[in-house]
């Protein structure tokens, strides 16, 4: 019970822009300076997890007789802020800002460079 208490006191959901399938760049931490792919976003918490990045071990044991022991390695989530979207043709990591272009539809674009991204 307490944690459905805790789950919706802290339910305010952040808006990201940096979505699933976007090519990230970590600005900070030990993982700092590599690029991968965001696998997942996790608003709630304003995390991401970025493919390949902030690898985690785990141990497993084995649940059947006969079955051997593993060590499986996975992706740990990480802040937002930690990382920025990184632009493969101009090579260079920006903000992104949104705007409405002439048809009224909603995008985003980098704001150094004024590349559109979708």
């Amino acid at each position: 019970m307490l944690d459905s208490v805790k789950q919706k006191k802290n339910s305010k959901r952040i808006k990201m822009r940096i979505k699933t399938g976007d090519l990230v760049k970590v600005i900070n931490g030990k993982e700092k300076g590599k690029t991968g792919e965001v696998l997942k976003t996790i608003p709630l918490e304003n995390r991401v997890i970025v493919k390949g990045i902030n690898l985690r071990t785990k141990h497993v044991k084995p649940t059947q007789e006969g079955e051997s022991g593993r060590i499986l390695t996975e992706e740990a989530s990480m802040h937002a802020s930690n990382v920025m979207f990184f632009s493969k043709e101009k090579n260079v990591i920006s903000k992104i800002e949104f705007f409405i272009d002439k048809e009224g539809i909603k995008k985003r674009r980098l704001k150094k460079t004024g590349e559109l991204i979708d």
